[in-house]
């Protein structure tokens, strides 16, 4: 919005031609993010308290957690204001990459938001059914796959995804890649709501994914910096810089309020619509393979779920993990809460830098 607003006036007022400059909208948008994040808090979490909205612990969970039961849940709310507000002020409106993951980010927060309050306000134990929160992510994908393979503003890249590792090889999916879209926003939001179950834990590995997505945005968008780099140029991509920076600031600011001992849980209102921001700017930035190493923390709890279920029914009641998904395996081995946290962190970190050094690494 004030790129609209004080950019076609920066003749008359020299200063107002920052508002041009990605970087200085991106830093601008991760700054409110954040500020908005430790303002708004305590006023939602006072609120959800008021209401008595509080998570209910499951039974068959770590004992450690049974204390937690009653936290305020559904602080995602903190999250999607602390995204959507600086993104619309700071990104241009006027491009379809800002359009298409301000959708992803309020449809999944939507989504989320059901499912909370069917759990906690109407008290139904599973909240929105699995195959009808199924449906709504697979809308989803299929609404952003449909943009990206069929608009215009695509036509040259549409299909293609970057391999890593490789020079000058991308992937075309053809006809497959609206499916295969599907299945990466699908993946990514149950992967990141999986992995929300420990204080801190998802958040910040949104955050740090959000960095590595922040320079890709801005190198993607830049055909002197992806020429370089030999990756698809992609123009108008530079704006999810200022959506991926703001992204930072929520995750920083939310993470002041969700850090061990948490005042309040994100809820499917922030995982759901984290995981689904998360996916669309992999697909956005047909980086959907480097969303295995960007998000390998997700993946692994996601697979750890998939083979703890599958290996109990093949085996009659044996199990590989001591409880699933991963992160409750390590506390049940004995690690404290904050130390499998932050192991996590540093693993997203490396996995993050690494994501970056693929580039060069070719």
């Amino acid at each position: 919005m004030f790129y609209h607003i004080f950019y076609p006036l920066r003749h008359s007022l020299s200063g107002l031609n920052l508002f041009g400059y990605i970087t200085f909208r991106s830093a601008s948008a991760a700054i409110l993010a954040l500020l908005i994040s430790l303002f708004i808090g305590p006023v939602i979490i006072n609120f959800l308290k008021k209401k008595q909205i509080g998570e209910e612990i499951r039974a068959e969970g770590p004992k450690s957690h049974q204390k937690k039961a009653g936290t305020p849940t559904m602080g995602g709310i903190i999250i999607l204001i602390a995204v959507l507000l600086p993104t619309v002020l700071f990104a241009r409106l006027d491009n379809i990459y800002v359009l298409l993951i301000l959708t992803a980010t309020i449809w999944g927060g939507v989504l989320g938001i059901f499912d909370d309050y069917l759990k906690v306000v109407k008290k139904m134990p599973k909240g929105l059914i699995g195959r009808y929160k199924i449906v709504g992510q697979v809308t989803l994908g299929l609404i952003i796959g449909s943009v990206l393979y069929f608009h215009p503003s695509f036509a040259d890249v549409k299909a293609l995804s970057t391999v890593p590792f490789f020079k000058n090889l991308n992937l075309d999916f053809g006809y497959f890649y609206i499916p295969v879209v599907i299945f990466v926003i699908t993946a990514t939001s149950n992967s990141v709501n999986l992995t929300d179950g420990l204080d801190g834990l998802a958040i910040g590995l949104v955050g740090i994914t959000a960095v590595a997505w922040a320079a890709i945005s801005y190198i993607s968008g830049r055909v002197d910096f992806s020429h370089y780099l030999n990756i698809i140029y992609l123009p108008g991509a530079g704006e999810l810089t200022v959506y991926s920076a703001a992204l930072i600031g929520a995750s920083l600011g939310f993470l002041w309020w969700n850090v061990h001992p948490s005042k309040v849980f994100m809820g499917d209102t922030g995982s759901l619509s984290l995981g689904c921001s998360v996916g669309a700017l992999a697909v956005m930035l047909h980086k959907e393979l480097l969303l295995i190493i960007i998000g390998g923390v997700f993946v692994a709890e996601s697979l750890s779920v998939i083979l703890q279920v599958a290996y109990f029914k093949k085996t009659g009641g044996k199990r590989i993990f001591r409880m699933a998904p991963l992160h409750h395996h390590f506390e049940l081995k004995g690690w404290h809460e904050s130390q499998v946290v932050v192991r996590f962190w540093i693993i997203g970190i490396l996995l993050a830098l690494f994501t970056l050094s693929t580039f060069k690494v070719r």
